[in-house]
């Protein structure tokens, strides 16, 4: 399965997506520019994405302590979201996330 991830620069990477790993395991993988500071324990806010219109209603909800850990991320939107609480399946094949700004 693919996850399509643009990073801060809009250059976009098509990634090989693995069953069950989070999208943040994938991007990481990838040696992408995503720090995961908690490792995936959701206890941050360095994975935050925004997710492509067309995939954000395709996503399971989010739990109230990611919506609480979005808190402390950057530049928040209505379709921002904790890629280590994208669970990758082959229903969210093609999924396009775009890196969100980091903190300074």
């Amino acid at each position: 399965m693919k996850l399509i991830v643009t990073d801060r620069n809009g250059k976009v990477h098509t990634l090989d997506g693995r069953e069950d790993w989070s999208a943040m395991e994938v991007i990481r993988d990838a040696n992408l520019p995503m720090s995961a500071e908690c490792g995936g324990a959701c206890a941050c806010a360095t994975c935050h994405v925004y997710v492509a219109d067309g995939w954000v209603d395709r996503l399971v909800p989010a739990a109230q302590q990611e919506v609480d850990m979005l808190d402390f991320g950057v530049a928040v939107q209505e379709n921002s979201r904790l890629a280590c609480q994208i669970k990758m399946t082959s229903d969210l094949d093609g999924l396009e996330v775009t890196l969100a700004p980091e903190s300074l």
